[in-house]
């Protein structure tokens, strides 16, 4: 736990570089949307970092590090190679013990259908439970609705790792969603020596990518950098129907001077995605290849409601930081600032016009071409058909629809048939707008010392981010329904804007010692947050306290007298703040509402040795304070009168199971991997029946979407010096679909495999070059992958082939 190392200590030299920083962040904020002035600001300092003094006192510092009391787990270079480059960052954990990962897009590009799944609990259309950062910084959120998954922050081929705690993360790290575990996504230092890097990615569904980097090498004292831009784009795999692209830019930079190390980083992504839908258990045993998105446009507002083209994702990121970090003695400080700017739509075809003004019988204004737009919540009915002057048809009466898909059919009111000749179809399409800005400074401090025979190291640390977030939905008629999809830009309708204001201060303590074999932690960390709501129809506004008590964690580590076994056990108490959706309606009841918070512990075995290394831990978590809401006239001990849902703290889920897992390097140039994990994930009740009754919850029964066993074997054969093959199999173990537990999901196994061959290889002509052959689902298994909402799920991808070409200069 102990490693001595050579460097620079200079008293002085730390708060000037501190205060060079921080000047630099205040550069950042008020430059905030042009990603490249970072870039552009540490270039400019470049020559005065180069006129600084060289002078400096080398000295031996001590670092040490906590003893590791909970379960954690990285992800190897091999889990990286098994995806290929045009695939999502979220996929290459899914082989880490407790781990499941699914994307219904055969290369990621859908967030709609991305869930990722730890121990029971998920981040997935409908639940954030767990967190995630970026380098040590925190994404602000992984939902849908505005928030950001890794995948929006780094381009795959700039992933250096993922570190990830599977319960309880380290006691800094920063997140406000983590009930379950941490994912830390880790991005690349830029190399040492100058190159300019390549490729291109083809595969199957139209998909391709092409990618260029360029690394600096050391091109001031103590400098590197590089910069990547990409562009990827691919279609659906099953109508072929989907225009999907993303552009990233992304830059990195790292510097030593006067021994503080700073690191800048800065993302810029764009993204369309047209989406996937969910399906139930019966569509999907009636055909596993389809879940009814179509790709033509019919003219038929009902059926074109799934047009997949009109199911989509937009969203642009920008995220940067720059990060100062030193040792002053013994004691190691660092200070982080970031900027994260999202804005996004999500999109859908709704087969009617809202009637939102009473026009009264001489035609409908919502059809203008330059409507006036209502700006209200309320809405007087729907317009399916109109005649000939834009008048509002009722179906002829008596009619019984003849259309029968989708959803089971439609009733007269959408039938043309059911309408007098010359009715003229018309549709809306929907737009729901997302708006983040966060700004955000972390700062941690320790100090090693020994006290007598004890190693000793004190940690603290703070964070305060200031985050603002806009949504509103506006409804834009459809040009034409009878022939596309093409709207009026100017919208009829919209039916709310609302902006959020959440400030957040985090403070943690923690104290280790080592003494001998035997180390301990101890800790304590609170969240201070505070959330209001504006109504900007009408100003209304509404705010929640979500404190969190005092949080303790704390752990033991005992060396065994087996040279690499260790014994660890931990206890920590997670917590994860009031969601803004508790405050997005007016007159809703929040009196009781509390933070959701969950205690988790882990005690294991871990070994780690010359060619074995592996773990066993056992886990139990229990989060029972789930935050619910109770709709209007429920009978759950509900007043009556309250004409908006109720939002209150009940049940929640227990997690109790097995993770284990080995590495095994048979040879230099053999390895093995396995993992496996027994989850039981339970729903706890409300001590309510009505309550339990009213959120659909049967205590006892096992949390939907969780698979109660998974196995991961792989092995990676280095054939010869410019030749690696590797492939690697995932069992997953039946599943609920529902809350009910009435419809069981079906096991599965998929395996992946990619060889990579080096140029050289065959000429020395090609040494430059690389190639990678990936194939996922090798035995194109069909499956039902991510389960959200008790009552559906998505496809699971089928086998797909892609190829990437790199080349270095």
């Amino acid at each position: 736990m102990v490693e001595e190392i050579n460097n620079a200590d200079s008293v002085s030299a730390g708060p000037t570089i501190y205060f060079k920083a921080c000047k630099w962040w205040i550069i950042l904020k008020y430059f905030k949307k042009t990603p490249w002035v970072f870039m552009i600001a540490l270039t400019y300092t470049a020559p005065v970092w180069s006129q600084e003094s060289d002078a400096v006192v080398m000295n031996e510092v001590v670092v040490r590090a906590p003893p590791q009391t909970f379960a954690t787990n990285k992800v190897s270079e091999s889990m990286i190679l098994q995806q290929s480059d045009m695939t999502s960052v979220n996929a290459v954990i899914n082989n880490l013990p407790g781990v499941l990962v699914t994307e219904g897009d055969t290369f990621g590009s859908d967030d709609w259908s991305t869930t990722i799944s730890i121990r029971g609990f998920q981040n997935n259309l409908s639940e954030q439970q767990l967190g995630t950062t970026i380098d040590g910084v925190p994404n602000g959120n992984s939902n849908y609705g505005g928030g950001s998954k890794a995948n929006r922050f780094i381009d795959t081929q700039n992933l250096k790792g993922v570190q990830i705690w599977q319960g309880a993360a380290d006691i800094s790290s920063r997140s406000k969603e983590a009930l379950g575990g941490t994912l830390d996504f880790l991005t690349q230092d830029p190399e040492y020596e100058r190159r300019t890097r390549f490729s291109a990615t083809v595969g199957e569904h139209a998909a391709r990518k092409y990618y260029g980097r360029y690394d600096t090498g050391e091109f001031i004292k103590n400098t590197r950098a590089w910069v990547s831009f990409s562009h990827s784009e691919n279609t659906d795999w099953i109508n072929q129907s989907a225009e999907n692209y993303r552009r990233h830019a992304a830059g990195k930079i790292v510097s030593e001077v006067k021994g503080v190390n700073l690191t800048g980083y800065f993302s810029w992504d764009d993204t369309h995605e047209d989406n996937y839908q969910r399906v139930s258990l019966e569509q999907f045993k009636q055909n596993p290849n389809s879940d009814l998105l179509t790709a033509d446009w019919t003219g038929l507002p009902w059926v074109d409601q799934l047009y997949r083209k009109g199911w989509s994702t937009l969203r642009e990121n920008l995220f940067s930081y720059l990060r100062a970090e030193s040792e002053i003695g013994n004691v190691r400080w660092r200070s982080t600032g970031y900027y994260h700017y999202n804005d996004g739509r999500g999109d859908w075809v709704p087969p009617y016009i809202t009637d939102v003004t009473n026009d009264g019988a001489g035609g409908n204004s919502e059809l203008s071409s330059n409507p006036t737009v209502v700006r209200s919540p309320d809405s007087l009915g729907r317009i399916q058909f109109v005649d000939a002057n834009g008048v509002a048809l009722s179906p002829i009466a008596g009619c019984n629809s003849s259309i029968t898909f989708p959803y089971g059919g439609a009733g007269p009111e959408h039938d043309p048939a059911c309408h007098a000749r010359g009715a003229t179809p018309v549709g809306s399409y929907r737009h729901t707008h997302y708006g983040k800005e966060r700004f955000g400074f972390m700062g941690d401090v320790e100090w090693a010392t020994d006290i007598g025979a004890v190693e000793n190291l004190l940690r603290a640390g703070i964070w305060y981010e200031d985050y603002k977030r806009k949504e509103s939905r506006d409804w834009h008629k459809i040009v034409d329904a009878n022939t596309g999809a093409a709207f009026n830009n100017r919208p009829y309708w919209e039916q709310y804007n609302r902006k959020f204001d959440v400030d957040t201060f985090v403070y943690y303590i923690q104290d280790s010692a080592s003494l001998g074999p035997v180390g301990a932690t101890f800790g304590i960390k609170q969240y201070l947050v505070d959330l209001e709501r504006r109504n900007t129809f009408n100003g209304n506004t509404a705010a929640i306290n979500s404190d969190s008590d005092i949080l303790m964690s704390g752990g033991l580590v005992v060396q065994t007298p087996i040279a690499g076994l260790e014994l660890f056990g931990g206890y920590a108490e997670n917590f994860a703040t009031i969601k803004e959706f508790v405050l997005e309606r007016a007159n809703t009841e929040i009196s009781d509402v509390k933070p959701e918070t969950s205690t988790n512990i882990d005690v294991g075995l871990r070994y780690s040795g010359d060619r074995l290394s592996g773990a066993i831990t056992y886990y139990h978590i229990n989060f029972d304070n789930r935050l619910v809401s109770i709709a209007p006239g429920s009978p759950a001990g509900i007043d009556f009168l309250i004409s908006s849902e109720t939002f209150l703290n009940a049940g929640g889920i227990k997690s109790q199971g097995v993770e284990i897992f080995a590495n095994y390097r048979a040879t230099d140039d053999l390895n093995f991997y396995m993992s496996y994990t027994h989850n039981d994930s339970t729903y706890l009740g409300s001590g309510d029946t009505l309550i339990d009754e009213s959120i659909g919850i049967t205590p006892g029964n096992t949390v939907f979407g969780s698979p109660e066993d998974m196995f991961v074997v792989s092995a990676n054969w280095a054939v010869s010096n410019h030749t690696i093959f590797g492939v690697s199999s995932k069992y997953v173990g039946k599943r609920w679909l529902d809350l009910a537990n009435t419809q069981r999901v079906d096991d599965y196994i998929v395996t992946d495999l990619y060889l990579a061959v080096n140029g050289r290889q065959f000429s020395e002509l090609l040494a430059p070059f690389r190639m990678r052959l990936t194939v996922n689902n090798v035995t194109d298994e069909r499956y039902i992958g991510g389960i959200v909402g008790g009552s559906g799920g998505w496809l699971g991808r089928p086998r797909v082939f892609a190829l990437s070409v790199i080349a270095d200069f």
